[in-house]
């Protein structure tokens, strides 16, 4: 399959990708930075620069044509302000989902953050409530707007460089804990697999369920 990856120099991203082309796909990562070129091309994916905050949708949908799946990774990142969790977690993941479905891409999946409908508390830091509203504005878009697309929204827990176990819990009603990159890129893997999963909203955390199980069990 040809997975396009939004966000691709990211550290989930760059995880996926090498799964992606150790099995035979054929992983994109759309990145902004020229520079990151040679750290997607070490891992397996081709290498496509395109800025997801100034590009078009037309300029992002010629992109994303001929892809099998789309995953939506990208994220501000550590040290960005509120302005850019508007930009790129919100506004970025709508344009991208937008331009899949005008390309006819049918398969997405978005990576969103664990208990983002749930109101933060007073006195949380201002870019993380930014952070947090803006993940809860992409996932409302992708959910409320009709779109032709088979999307699934995961939700991971707090992540973590550790090494991935293969353990996972997976579903609707998980509780926040911690989730290693590893684990999250391995269950999107999964999940491009399993067209079960479309239309669901999944929280992620390390759990005691082998990964390929917990994705079949949500998928019933």
């Amino acid at each position: 399959m040809r997975i396009v990856i939004a966000g691709g120099h990211g550290k989930i991203a760059l995880r996926l990708a090498r799964l992606l082309a150790a099995r035979g796909d054929r992983p994109v990562a759309l990145i902004r930075n020229p520079d990151h070129t040679q750290d997607v091309v070490d891992a397996g994916a081709e290498p496509v620069v395109i800025d997801l905050e100034q590009a078009s949708v037309t300029e992002l949908t010629e992109k994303i044509m001929g892809a099998d799946a789309v995953v939506f990774a990208a994220g501000a990142g550590p040290g960005s302000g509120t302005a850019r969790k508007s930009t790129v977690d919100h506004k970025a993941a709508s344009l991208t989902a937008n331009a899949a479905a005008l390309a006819g891409v049918r398969r997405l999946v978005q990576i969103s953050a664990i208990n983002v409908d749930q109101p933060v508390p007073e006195g949380t830091d201002e870019v993380w409530a930014a952070y947090v509203a803006a993940k809860k504005a992409a996932d409302d878009d992708l959910k409320e707007h009709d779109l032709d697309l088979d999307w699934t929204i995961l939700r991971p827990g707090r992540l973590t460089d550790e090494a991935g176990t293969g353990q996972v819990d997976l579903g609707e009603a998980v509780e926040r804990h911690d989730v290693t990159r590893d684990d999250v890129a391995a269950v999107i893997v999964a999940l491009l697999d399993e067209p079960g999963t479309a239309k669901r909203v999944l929280n992620l955390v390390n759990g005691r369920t082998p990964v390929l199980e917990a994705v079949r069990t949500v998928a019933g």
